[in-house]
C-alpha cells in the first residue's frame, strides 16, 4: 500500500499527467482538497472511490484516515493542489508517514503560477528584463518567514515575482513593492486559473488593490509583478539566434 502525493494542478480536469489519471483510477481511497479542486478532476477516480474532502480536516485527522486506508491494504491518492513541492504540507504529512512506517511517492503536477502565466499569455523570463522568477508568499495568520526572506527583499532583484496565498494582502503587498518596482509596475491576478470560475485581472501595483476588491477575492489566486509581464521591446536571446559557422 502506498500514499500517492499527486500534483492536481490548476484545477482543469484535463491537465494532469498521464501518471495522476492512472494512479487516481486505481485508488480506492482519495483525499483531495475540495477549497482549490475542480470537482471534474474526482471523474478520474474509478466508481466506488473512497472520497474524503480535507478542507476540514487538520493534520492529525487527514494523517488518520491515511492510517487507516494503510491498515486495510489500500493505496491512497492525495490530491494536492497545484504541485506537491509549493505549499502543499508534504513535509509535514510525509514525515508522520515516515514515524508510521507508510510508504509514499510523489507525483509532479501543473503549478499555479505556471497555469496563470499560462492564461495570460507571458513568459516570466525575458531576456534583460527579468531571468529569474521568485516563489513566495506573504504572513498574515500563518507561519512566520524565515529571516531574510521579506518581500523588501526579494523585490531588490526586480525580478518577477509569483505571490502564493497572499490574495487577502493585496493592498500592503503592493504598497511595500511599489518603492522597488515602481508604482507602475504591472500586475496579474489570476483566481481559480483554468478553472469555470477563473478571474483575471490586469493593471499595476497602484490600481490593483482596488481591482482585487473589487472583484471580492479571497482565496485560490496567484499575484504575478514584474516588466516581465509587459515587456515588447527586448533583444532576443541566443537560444534560437543566429551561429557562427
Amino acid at each position: 500500500m502506498t500514499v500517492h502525493f499527486i500534483g492536481a494542478g490548476p484545477g482543469a480536469a484535463d491537465l494532469l499527467t498521464l501518471r495522476a489519471v492512472r494512479l487516481l483510477a486505481s485508488s480506492p481511497v482519495c483525499v483531495y482538497a475540495g477549497t482549490y479542486l475542480d470537482a471534474e478532476v474526482l471523474g478520474h477516480c474509478a466508481a466506488g472511490t473512497r472520497l474524503v474532502d480535507s478542507q476540514s480536516l487538520d493534520l492529525d485527522a487527514i494523517v488518520a484516515v491515511l492510517a487507516e486506508a494503510h491498515a486495510a491494504g489500500q493505496d491512497v491518492a492525495r490530491l494536492c493542489s497545484g504541485d506537491p513541492s509549493l505549499y502543499s504540507a508534504l513535509a509535514e504529512q510525509t514525515r508522520r508517514l515516515d514515524r508510521l512506517g507508510i510508504p509514499w511517492d510523489v507525483t509532479p503536477g501543473v503549478p499555479a503560477y505556471a497555469a496563470a502565466a499560462a492564461v495570460v499569455g507571458r513568459e516570466l523570463t525575458v531576456p534583460e528584463v527579468a531571468q529569474s522568477v521568485v516563489l513566495t508568499r506573504t504572513q498574515a495568520a500563518s507561519t512566520a518567514m524565515p529571516p531574510g526572506e521579506s518581500l523588501a527583499a526579494f523585490a531588490a532583484t526586480g525580478a518577477t515575482l509569483a505571490l502564493h496565498l497572499a490574495i487577502r494582502r493585496t493592498r500592503a503587498l503592493c504598497a511595500e513593492l511599489a518603492p522597488h518596482y515602481g508604482a507602475e509596475c504591472p500586475v496579474v491576478v489570476v483566481s481559480r486559473a483554468t478553472q469555470p470560475e477563473q478571474v483575471v485581472l490586469r493593471g499595476t501595483l497602484a490600481d490593483m488593490p482596488d481591482q482585487v476588491e473589487a472583484a471580492g477575492l479571497r482565496q485560490a489566486a496567484v499575484i504575478l509583478v514584474g516588466e516581465a509581464l509587459r515587456a515588447d521591446d527586448f533583444v532576443e536571446s541566443h537560444l534560437y539566434g543566429p551561429r557562427a559557422r
